[in-house]
């Protein structure tokens, strides 16, 4: 499983989001492209503690879905988005896209910090943490066939 950590990978994730443009279609779910660049923030932000989505640890996601979040195994489509991180509202692509790989290089170059407890699934090694950023990030590109 690749991981945003690696230089590589990252290369290779900002190449993509950079092949975006503001007409991508989307191949499944209710987002538009300026939305789910928006959405793929929301990962990024909790793990940088930037922003505090009042969420909360869950055993069930952490018993059935923890694992899937680092594994090899491509998520499926229409998975659902918790009702705190599902964007709605319209947002203005370049903006969003100059945010997100922001963000991108941010957590790159945090990549050998100690990371917080997630607050849904709990610990993450700092592998688990790329894997788990490089997978997000990889879905989404995925749904606008990028």
């Amino acid at each position: 499983m690749k991981s945003l950590f690696d230089e590589n990978s990252k290369n290779e994730i900002i190449d993509r989001i950079n092949n975006l443009s503001y007409r991508s279609p989307a191949q499944w779910g209710k987002m538009n492209v300026s939305q789910m660049i928006f959405h793929c923030q929301f990962p990024l932000k909790i793990a940088l503690q930037k922003e505090d989505f009042k969420l909360r640890k869950n055993i069930f996601a952490i018993l059935f879905f923890k694992k899937s979040l680092y594994s090899d195994k491509l998520w499926r489509k229409n998975l659902p988005t918790h009702k705190k991180l599902k964007v709605v509202y319209p947002k203005v692509f370049e903006n969003e896209r100059r945010n997100l790989l922001k963000l991108i290089d941010e957590i790159f170059e945090k990549r050998n910090s100690s990371w917080p407890s997630h607050p849904i699934f709990g610990e993450f090694t700092i592998e688990q943490w790329g894997k788990l950023h490089y997978k997000h990030l990889d879905h989404h590109l995925r749904q606008f066939n990028n």
